[in-house]
């Protein structure tokens, strides 16, 4: 990982970009099986994105579960001693980042699974570290992704808290356990102190379950005037209601005096259709925010392509392409696919048109990258496994 003079302007970095495939690969239950991978209750984008997982344990020599371990048919789970050892993370560091800031220093009463955060491969909560953790790091890198990202909010970033909530269980916000997965503190261009609150999604269907409804969430949504209609069947409904109480929460901690200004985030891979849409209707549900009132927290909504690409661009093409390999090189996935149902076929061409990441994302500009070795050849291997009805919404 690069954490020094990494902020790059030059000429080959403003021509670098990645590209996505236009849709999820269909892994049929045969190609599902084949990569120890099968799993019924995944949907279409889960169990591409489990297959990438076990071909990026495979790249790193990661054993995957034992017999007795928890999801141990699912080569997507590190097995306990590769686990214990930190490898599902992107480096050392980042894992010394996450045990620090996840375990020993979390916040009071936070939502942290220790087991899925060190042995599941498809847990948001890893890429949130993984991705968000150079960041961390290094805060000239943070500012030069979050400067691409929200050029009219974000002048400098000045660190970067996990799993942050400004009162958990307090009266004064939502009398209950919501959090943010990322916090990132910053400074305006006019100089004020902010907070950019950001929410990930990876291998989610978005399909609940939802928080016991409270008193507390009717007097909310009246009280921080976000939306059109307060009484929406919308905003109560899975997955909304998620993004409606961490989106109340932002607003709340302006109202409050815990930081003058906020936005609030949703970060999630193009491919994941049902990400997208969630983020999609529930900014549908917003009321529209005059320009000049700076106490609103706005909301907006990006790929995980975009954060990758920032991160590229912003000078650390080590960790871009580390976290591309290991979590949006569906490509590959097509590939090892291919493999298993016609081992014969060449492989040489992409399945579909690729589409250019920064082109799907709104104000960004289209850019060329030289082809790289993303897409290699992958040759299966691995045993039949059974599904798991067990598997969360969070992989």
């Amino acid at each position: 990982m690069n954490t020094s003079n990494s902020v790059q302007t030059g000429p080959e970095q403003s021509a670098r970009t990645f590209t996505q495939i236009s849709r999820t690969p269909f892994i049929s239950d045969a190609v599902a099986k084949h990569y120890d991978s099968h799993c019924s209750i995944d949907s279409r984008f889960r169990r591409a994105a489990r297959i990438l997982q076990i071909l990026w344990m495979r790249d790193q020599g990661i054993p995957n579960a034992a017999v007795e371990e928890r999801g141990a048919h699912l080569g997507s789970y590190l097995r306990a001693d590769a686990a214990e050892s930190g490898r599902n993370f992107i480096s050392p560091q980042i894992h010394l980042l996450a045990l620090r800031e996840f375990l020993l220093l979390r916040e009071d009463d936070a939502a942290v699974d220790e087991d899925r955060l060190m042995t599941n491969t498809l847990t948001s909560m890893c890429l949130v570290a993984n991705a968000f953790g150079p960041l961390a790091l290094d805060t000239k890198l943070a500012t030069a992704v979050f400067r691409q990202m929200l050029p009219e909010f974000v002048h400098s970033v000045e660190r970067i808290a996990f799993e942050h909530s400004p009162g958990r269980r307090d009266d004064r916000f939502l009398a209950d356990r919501s959090a943010f997965d990322v916090a990132v503190h910053i400074t305006t261009p006019d100089g004020e102190a902010g907070i950019v609150y950001v929410e990930v999604k990876y291998s989610e269907e978005m399909a609940g379950p939802v928080a016991r409804w409270r008193d507390r969430y009717d007097q909310a949504l009246k009280e921080v005037r976000l939306y059109k209609t307060p009484e929406s069947v919308i905003l109560r409904s899975p997955p909304i209601e998620q993004l409606m109480r961490e989106h109340m929460l932002a607003q709340l901690s302006v109202d409050h005096g815990i930081t003058p200004r906020a936005m609030f985030i949703g970060i999630a891979p193009r491919l994941n259709r049902r990400a997208d849409a969630a983020f999609r209707v529930y900014a549908n549900e917003l009321a529209p925010i005059d320009h000049d009132d700076s106490t609103r927290v706005r909301f907006q909504h990006f790929t995980l392509e975009k954060l990758i690409d920032a991160i590229d661009v912003a000078g650390d093409r080590e960790t871009a392409d580390q976290l591309w390999k290991r979590y949006c090189d569906f490509q590959r996935v097509y590939e090892a696919a291919l493999a298993v149902i016609a081992p014969k076929a060449q492989c040489s061409e992409p399945p579909c048109s690729l589409t250019n990441t920064r082109a799907a994302d709104a104000n960004s500009k289209t850019r060329t990258r030289k082809p790289s070795p993303r897409t290699r050849r992958t040759q299966p291997n691995g045993q039949a496994a059974v599904s798991d009805p067990a598997e969360t919404s969070d992989g």
